[in-house]
């Protein structure tokens, strides 16, 4: 545990406070492009990504959870209209408080990220991921009144995960995504397999997070644009270690992940984040779960 960097976090949760979450975040895919273009140009993108992208800067697990925190928290308050509201930024509020609060959810991120990067579970799974639904899930106990699933008050049973022309249009969602990350991975293998093993393939799935997170700019703006980040990461992971482990048709391994995160989040979004006032983010579970079973894959596979 770097003490710099543990100070660092703590203004790292308050530019998620007075930015807001979701902006943050877009900024979190900026950073995490330029890097790993730097880095596949064959310069030294690392401390892009790991300072700034994912350090304590904006790294989600910090000014994302302490955006999320001080939502939560200002709702609360009754500061903003909804504790679950991630893309207002709260700098308009003028509230001091709700800053701090930004800001100790920064420290706890990072305090949380570094302790589970110490266990076995560390090297498996997506510190920042894991990170983020924890964070989220504090944040709406301390100051949520919904509990962790909600509270549904409508008629009917509630959904858990959608059916229908919902579930159909994820698969295709999914597997449209999956199949485009996967397949220019094993285009760029095939044609160019001494740079892919080099530079591109450790920094690809990182790429096509940054390019996903990017564009929920258009979601900030009042698009119908969805998150695609917990597709476009996980698949991305998976068609690296398919094409390692079977050559550029094992990138098909993506298109499974792809359409495996667009029902998954789907279910998380369903289960934590509607009938709610507070926003637990339904990607972060999905990254952090279908990244350990990459992980594990990988071990099987490729070793």
């Amino acid at each position: 545990m770097d003490i710099l960097a543990l100070i660092a976090a703590f203004g790292g949760g308050i530019i998620g406070a007075y930015m807001g979450a979701l902006p943050a975040f877009i900024l979190t895919g900026v950073l995490a492009l330029a890097g790993t273009a730097v880095s596949i140009a064959g310069g030294d993108g690392s401390f892009i990504i790991n300072s700034m992208a994912f350090g304590s800067f904006v790294g989600p697990h910090i000014a994302f959870a302490g955006g999320v925190a001080a939502a939560a928290y200002a709702g609360r308050k009754g500061k903003l209209t909804s504790g679950a509201d991630i893309a207002s930024p709260l700098n308009g509020l003028g509230a001091p408080d709700v800053l701090l609060v930004g800001g100790v959810f920064g420290v706890f991120g990072y305090i949380v990220a570094t302790l589970i990067g110490m266990t076995p579970l560390g090297p498996l799974t997506d510190l920042p991921g894991i990170t983020v639904v924890i964070s989220g899930i504090v944040a709406r106990l301390v100051f949520g009144k919904t509990g962790l699933t909600g509270k549904y008050t409508g008629k009917g049973p509630r959904t858990w995960f959608s059916t229908g022309t919902t579930f159909v249009y994820n698969v295709v969602l999914g597997g449209g995504i999956g199949i485009a990350v996967s397949f220019v991975a094993a285009a760029i293998s095939k044609s160019a397999p001494e740079a892919w093993a080099a530079t591109i393939s450790g920094n690809f799935a990182v790429m096509c997070f940054g390019f996903a997170a990017i564009t929920l700019i258009f979601t900030q703006t009042g698009s119908a644009m969805p998150g695609t980040h917990h597709i476009m990461l996980p698949s991305g992971l998976a068609a690296v270690v398919g094409i390692a482990a079977w050559g550029p048709y094992g990138a098909f391994l993506g298109v499974v992940f792809g359409i495996l995160g667009s029902l998954l989040g789907d279910f998380f979004g369903n289960t934590f984040n509607s009938h709610c006032d507070s926003h637990i983010d339904p990607p972060a579970f999905t990254i952090f779960l279908l990244t350990i079973v990459v992980s594990l894959l990988r071990i099987a596979l490729v070793g």
